[in-house]
């Protein structure tokens, strides 16, 4: 009898695929627009069957010798459409409809799952494998993600609950809020995240400076997100007890930013920023 967890991921799966025609098996020729998906072609064993990436697809290496075809947000279709691809994959963001809308009036199948969850990045993958026959790489790259975070989490359980605020920007500055797969793996890497707000509330500095929390990530500094670096000395910035303390850790492991298979990494990236105290499982 299949498990209540499978089922449930199955539907997930199910309910963000749209199909212009009728699944005739595995796809041939994928394009991907988001790292995160890219990633998720590639760990499940079907780099070959990937033709085009958007421009911020770097991981695996191999993937920088595809063909570019913009971002999510401004894909190229002529440049998609020029690479025949059978199945058009990517993460849901400020876009919206609008991709999946055209991609299907073409004939092309698209995979354009929700992952903001750990479940849904799960979800996500399992996707991935069934749409490109991987189903069991699929499932063994979903075991060890759920092996090393568990690993971590033993490793954390007597450690105290660190308040801590995750920044993605800090010009504006775009913090991590609640209901998003980066508060997840905050709690996961023994933190509770400061920030109450749903989603990724863009915040004053003043708003920060209320928050106080005990240690700052600047996810902002990763060199895909424009290498951008706290001020530490500026206005704000400076009366912050992260700050002052020496609290403020600058995280270049994109990792941490991405919801895809290397997602346990990021759990353990963030739990040496905020607990490096304690010794975590290799």
């Amino acid at each position: 009898m299949i498990s209540r967890r499978a089922a449930l991921l199955s539907l997930a799966a199910v309910a963000c695929t749209r199909r212009s025609t009728p699944d005739a098996g595995a796809p041939t020729r994928i394009v991907s627009l988001s790292p995160s998906t890219t990633e998720a072609v590639a760990a499940v064993g079907a780099l070959a069957l990937l033709v085009g990436r958007s421009r911020y697809c770097d991981y695996p290496p191999e993937v920088k010798a595809l063909p570019e075809v913009g971002g999510y947000v401004d894909p190229s279709y002529e440049a998609i459409f020029a690479l025949a691809p059978t199945l058009v994959v990517g993460a849901r963001g400020p876009a919206g409809a609008s991709v999946i809308d055209k991609l299907v009036a073409r004939g092309i199948d698209t995979y354009f799952p929700e992952t903001e969850s750990l479940a849904q990045i799960e979800a996500m993958i399992a996707g991935m494998g069934a749409r490109t026959g991987h189903e069991a790489d699929a499932k063994k790259v979903n075991d060890d993600v759920r092996t090393r975070i568990e690993a971590i989490g033993r490793a954390l359980a007597a450690a105290p609950k660190v308040r801590v605020v995750l920044l993605f920007g800090v010009t504006p500055v775009v913090a991590a809020g609640a209901r998003t797969f980066a508060s997840e793996l905050l709690e996961r890497a023994g933190a509770t995240n400061a920030v109450t707000g749903d989603g990724y509330p863009t915040l004053d500095v003043e708003a920060l400076v209320a928050l106080d929390p005990d240690v700052l990530l600047d996810g902002a500094s990763a060199a895909s997100h424009g290498g951008e670096t706290i001020p530490k000395t500026a206005a704000g910035w400076r009366d912050m007890r992260a700050v002052r303390s020496g609290r403020v850790v600058a995280l270049a492991d994109e990792s941490v930013l991405r919801p895809g298979p290397r997602v346990a990494l990021g759990v353990a990236s963030l739990a040496r920023a905020i607990h490096p105290e304690i010794t975590l499982p290799s």
